[in-house]
């Protein structure tokens, strides 16, 4: 019994070592190499989950001082006195006499209409005239023979040599010789008034210009019939030194800027500065020359015009750019970049960030701008740090990471 069952548990042992052969051997190894990517994945899982670090922002501090208000807007450039030239007389054009587009003194002559027709209108007036002159000489030997005869006839009368009859004729003749004469010069009052006429419009064919300052370009042409009536001017004349700039502030923004400066008066006395259309500043002050009457109705605006210098003509009409002043000066105005403010759904936000670098988001109400800066009227105080760069990244109560704002190159907020 002994020797049975000693070679069953041998063959037990055989089957035990089979079972683990190498195939069996390649398994265990897999489970061992999955339990230690199963353990890595842990590991990841854990490293993924650890809270990230403050997002880094840009901070400056609010600050305080004294701050120049300014107050601007769209301009037009305007001749101080546009001339517009039409032919006051019918006729064919000439000549041209003037360069276009150049500078015109005043009484220079800009063109030239056939003077033909209207001299030999002058010459007939003046025919007239002479013999209206000589009618009146005339009238007036008529008017001397019949008021000798009345003088003579009238004693004669009375003494019956001859009859009343006779004295009543002279009587006639003589007022008829009067009124002779009054008629002779009347026709030669009215031979003078035409005269003066035909004399105006032979003058009105040398067209010069009323005015010193630059001409257009000319819309008529050597050969052209020109007239009154010509739906077009011959030209235009404009002073341009000093130049006027047209600008149309509300009626709202000019009663404020009005009630800043202490009135009418004192706007006057305002500097204003221009921006021109290529962005440049124009170097020359300009000062209000006019404030009209009334505020258009339609537009809600009132129309305002300032006087510039322009030395050279440089400047012409109907130029563009925009016009500014400094309207006050607002004592301890708080300050930050302009790129520190959000626009929100009408409203402002500006991130503030606290001694604990948390970061809340703070409604504000803001005041001008001043150059890349702007003034902050309600909401923030002196000193307190505000997010300029990287707010997008903030939300209110996060920690943050602040660093010291760096403006760019050109000394602006991007």
């Amino acid at each position: 019994m002994r020797a049975d069952q000693l070679r069953w548990k041998r063959t037990q042992a055989r089957s035990f070592l089979l079972a683990f052969s190498l195939p069996n051997i390649h398994r265990s190894c897999a489970g061992v190499v999955l339990s230690i990517a199963s353990l890595a994945l842990v590991g990841c899982e854990k490293e993924q989950a650890a809270p990230p670090p403050p997002p880094d922002v840009e901070v400056v501090e609010v600050a305080q001082k004294d701050v120049p208000v300014t107050r601007d807007w769209v301009a037009t450039l305007d001749g101080k006195v546009n001339a517009v030239v039409r032919a006051q007389v019918a006729g064919y054009l000439l000549k041209q006499n003037y360069a276009n587009g150049a500078f015109v003194s005043k009484g220079t002559q800009l063109f030239q209409i056939d003077p033909r027709p209207f001299q030999a209108v002058l010459d007939q007036a003046k025919a007239n005239l002479a013999q209206a002159q000589g009618n009146l000489q005339r009238a007036q030997a008529q008017l001397g023979k019949t008021e000798i005869d009345v003088a003579r006839y009238t004693p004669l009368a009375k003494q019956q040599a001859i009859s009343q009859q006779e004295l009543d004729d002279a009587v006639q003749a003589n007022l008829a010789a009067k009124a002779q004469v009054e008629a002779s010069k009347a026709a030669i009052d009215g031979a003078k008034a035409a005269i003066d006429n035909a004399q105006l419009n032979l003058g009105f064919t040398r067209v010069d210009s009323p005015v010193d300052g630059v001409a257009a370009i000319a819309t008529a042409q050597v050969g052209d019939l020109v007239g009154p009536q010509s739906p077009s001017p011959l030209t235009t004349v404009s002073t341009v030194n000093p130049i006027l700039v047209n600008f149309t502030p509300s009626e709202q923004d000019y009663l404020n800027v009005a009630h800043l400066t202490g009135g009418e008066a004192y706007l006057r006395k305002l500097d204003f500065e221009l921006v021109l259309a290529n962005g440049s500043s124009y170097p020359h002050k300009g000062h209000i020359y006019a404030i009209n009457r009334e505020v258009d109705v339609r537009t809600g605006a009132i129309l305002v015009q300032a006087e510039f210098p322009n030395p050279g003509n440089v400047l012409r009409p109907g130029g563009f750019g925009r016009i500014g002043a400094v309207v006050r000066v607002q004592q301890g105005a708080l300050l930050v970049p302009q790129s520190a403010v959000n626009e929100l759904q009408g409203g402002y936000l500006i991130g503030v960030v606290g001694s604990d670098n948390k970061a809340s988001l703070r409604p504000v109400k803001t005041g001008p701008k001043v150059g890349t800066m702007w003034v902050v009227a309600e909401g923030l105080k002196p000193g307190e740090r505000v997010i300029a760069e990287g707010i997008q990244r903030v939300r209110d109560g996060m920690v943050v990471n602040p660093k010291p704002f760096q403006e760019n190159p050109a000394g602006k907020s991007p």
